[in-house]
C-alpha cells in the first residue's frame, strides 16, 4: 500500500478547537512542547501533513478517527493514541458523527528523541484522561499562578504514562483500573471484565496485582469494596444490607462474612461501636 498524503486544512462549521495559546505554550517551554489543543470534531475535517517537522500526539477521547499514513491506514478510536514521527506525511480525518480527541505537538529535540519512531504508532487501552483534563485547566485559567499546578502532570503523564518504561506503563493501568472499579463497587467485577479493562491475561494481570500490591485482583477489590462500606457505615444511616448492595453483594451474609474477615467484627457491630 502506498497512499499520497497532500497538506490539508478542511475544517468545517460544527468542529469546535481550543489552542493553547503562545502565552500558556512560553510557560510549558521547558516541556518542549510546540502546539497543542483539545478538539471537538463532527461533520467535516480534515488535516494532512507533508514531512512535519514535529512529534505529533493524537489522544482519542470519544467517537472514531481515521489515521492515513504514507503505508498504512489506523482506526482511531477511544484510548487509543497516535504517536506521528517528524518528517512522515500524514492525514487525519473524522470517521464517525463525532471525534472529540487532544492533541500535542513535541519539538524534535533531545527530551523527546526517543520518541521520534521508524513510522507511525497506535497504542490502545491508554487511560490519558487526567491529560485532557490539565489541557482543559491550561486553555481556561487566567491565572497564571494556578496553571502552573497543571505542569507536574503534563510532565508525569507525557514521560510515563505515555512514553515510560514497560513496568510505569503497567503501574499506570492498574491504577486505572482500580480506580474505575472504585467508582462502580456495585458492578458484577470478575477477573474477566477487569482483564477486559487492561487487556491482559488473568495470570499477567494476577502477578501484576501481587507485585504492586501485594494481593490477588479479587482480594484488592474486596479491600475497595470495605473500605466503601466502612465509609458509608460511619457516615449514613442506611440499612446494612443497602450498603452491601451498593458495594456489590447481593447476598447481605457473604457481605458480613467478609467485612467480618478483615475488621474482626459484623457490620452492625462496627457501626455500633464507632458511633
Amino acid at each position: 500500500m502506498s497512499n499520497h498524503i497532500k497538506d490539508v486544512l478542511d475544517i468545517g462549521p460544527n468542529c469546535y478547537e481550543r489552542f493553547i495559546d503562545s502565552t500558556v505554550l512560553a510557560e510549558i517551554k521547558p516541556l518542549d512542547i510546540t502546539l497543542a489543543g483539545c478538539s471537538n470534531l463532527s461533520g467535516k475535517y480534515c488535516v494532512g501533513r507533508t514531512s512535519p517537522l514535529e512529534i505529533t500526539l493524537f489522544y482519542t477521547l470519544k467517537g472514531q478517527g481515521k489515521l492515513i499514513t504514507v503505508e498504512n491506514e489506523y482506526s482511531l478510536l477511544p484510548n487509543t493514541l497516535a504517536i506521528l514521527p517528524t518528517k512522515q506525511s500524514f492525514e487525519v480525518s473524522i470517521a464517525a458523527e463525532q471525534w472529540d480527541i487532544v492533541w500535542l505537538n513535541l519539538a524534535n529535540s533531545k527530551r523527546w528523541q526517543h520518541v521520534n519512531l521508524e513510522q507511525a504508532q497506535v497504542l490502545t487501552a491508554q487511560k490519558l484522561e487526567p491529560l485532557h483534563y490539565a489541557m482543559e485547566i491550561l486553555y481556561s485559567e487566567p491565572d497564571a499562578a494556578l496553571r502552573q499546578g497543571v505542569f507536574p502532570i503534563l510532565n508525569k503523564y507525557l514521560n510515563t504514562a505515555i512514553l515510560g518504561d514497560n513496568q510505569n506503563k503497567a503501574h499506570t493501568r492498574l491504577q486505572y483500573l482500580f480506580q474505575d472499579i472504585e467508582k462502580r463497587l456495585q458492578y458484577d467485577w470478575t477477573i474477566e471484565e477487569m482483564c477486559k479493562v487492561v487487556h491482559y491475561s488473568p495470570p499477567h494481570l494476577h502477578r501484576l496485582c501481587q507485585k504492586q500490591f501485594a494481593q490477588s485482583p479479587i482480594q484488592k477489590l474486596i479491600e475497595l469494596r470495605m473500605q466503601r462500606a466502612k465509609n458509608l457505615l460511619l457516615n449514613t444511616r442506611w440499612p446494612v444490607q443497602h450498603i452491601a448492595g451498593y458495594v456489590g453483594y447481593s447476598n447481605i451474609f457473604n457481605f458480613s462474612k467478609s467485612f467480618k474477615k478483615l475488621q474482626g467484627q459484623s457490620p452492625s457491630e462496627f457501626r455500633r461501636n464507632h458511633n
